[in-house]
């Protein structure tokens, strides 16, 4: 294991170096961008370059919010935080989130009462380029930024390219506006305001959102789960892999516990041997650390516990709101019946839990149960 926390500490490093880097190209752009523009719309007294400034004014202030999280959240553990402080990374991005709003709430109001008491605005050519060339910048930005997030799973960096991307559009609908004032003498910039604000608002919603999301614990990513199910049943003897667990404490910092069905024929050494495998070979291959593996043991050699099994299952399954049987074991001699029971949300364990309870004391009256609900948490 000491291998892996060394592995997984340099990748760290490495994700953090690619971040800070990123958001500090990031920063330097917006200031020029924000500096540029609040020149133009000052001069030209136009309320849609302003608000375009004050926006790349809060990306620059995201992104050093990013670099502050960031540094944070790469803190060594301690007694007090045994697995990090990854998740700081989700709190920045909520106070990210909450200057976006304020930006675009200060925007909103800004623009109706442009709207209210009209200013007409007065462009210079140089403006225009300014603006054009502003553009061209944000789109390479957003183009950066998007993919070095993707890179080192970064929603703070996807967020803040994606972002740069559509920056460039609304910026280009400031110079549309630009143009139409030139050319016909309507003025739009006001309203163009509003449809900045208004986006800039939505995008501040969606952030804070997603960041709770994370917070709350979100279903975990299917493919990543399907990933390691597949690992461990590509091990010899390994019948099933069951109620996977992932508990995430940052981007890329996942701990997972899992059961796996196997042969009640398996000694002690043999299952210890198996767990330090399959641990090693999904950190390497996924990045998610096991720290448990449990076990549930199946009928080797008995064909009465093979039919009695198929009984049970058909009979669990007809219910839509069973979604899975795991972990059954069967002691004909004992008289004893033990096994899982995947609940969907569409009923309450304790319901279901009864219902089942009832039917299968019914076809087998002389067993003693035990049925144990297990939740829908992963695919």
């Amino acid at each position: 294991m000491k291998n892996e926390a060394d592995s997984l500490k340099t990748t760290a490093q490495n994700r953090d170096r690619i971040i800070i880097k990123t958001s500090i190209v990031g920063i330097i752009t917006n200031v020029f961008l924000a500096a540029f523009k609040a020149a133009i719309g000052l001069l030209s007294n136009s309320i849609a370059v302003t608000l375009d400034a004050v926006n790349n004014l809060s990306d620059a202030l995201s992104s050093v919010i990013t670099i502050v999280g960031t540094k944070l959240a790469g803190k060594e553990p301690d007694k007090k935080h045994p697995m990090g402080h990854g998740r700081i990374e989700y709190l920045s991005s909520m106070i990210v989130a909450a200057i976006v709003l304020y930006a675009g709430i200060t925007s909103l109001t800004e623009s109706v009462k442009k709207i209210i008491h009209p200013e007409k605005p007065d462009y210079a050519t140089v403006s225009l380029i300014i603006i054009a060339v502003a553009i061209v910048v944000k789109l390479i930005l957003g183009k950066y930024v998007k993919h070095n997030g993707q890179k080192v799973n970064s929603g703070a960096l996807i967020a803040s390219g994606a972002d740069a991307s559509f920056d460039a559009i609304l910026s280009a609908s400031v110079l549309a506006s630009a143009v139409i004032f030139i050319f016909t003498g309507l003025s739009l910039e006001a309203y163009v305001g509003v449809i900045i604000s208004v986006v800039i608002i939505k995008a501040g919603i969606e952030m804070l959102v997603e960041t709770l999301d994370e917070i709350l614990g979100k279903r975990a990513d299917s493919g990543l789960t399907g990933q390691i199910k597949q690992i461990l049943n590509e091990e010899e003897g390994v019948r099933g892999a069951y109620d996977l667990i992932l508990n995430n404490y940052g981007p890329d910092r996942n701990y997972a516990s899992v059961h796996l069905e196997l042969p009640d024929t398996m000694t002690v050494k043999e299952v210890d041997l198996l767990s330090r495998r399959v641990e090693r070979e999904v950190y390497s291959r996924t990045g998610v650390i096991l720290t448990g593996v449990g076990v549930y043991s199946y009928n080797t050699g008995n064909d009465q516990a093979a039919q009695i099994r198929n009984q049970v299952q058909k009979m669990i399954l007809s219910h839509d709101w069973a979604l899975q049987m795991h972990g059954f074991y069967i002691d004909t001699e004992e008289k004893s019946m033990r096994f899982d029971v995947v609940f969907s949300f569409d009923i309450q364990p304790e319901e279901g839990l009864e219902i089942l309870n009832r039917e299968v004391a019914e076809a087998f009256p002389d067993y003693d149960l035990q049925i144990v609900p297990d939740v829908d948490i992963t695919d």
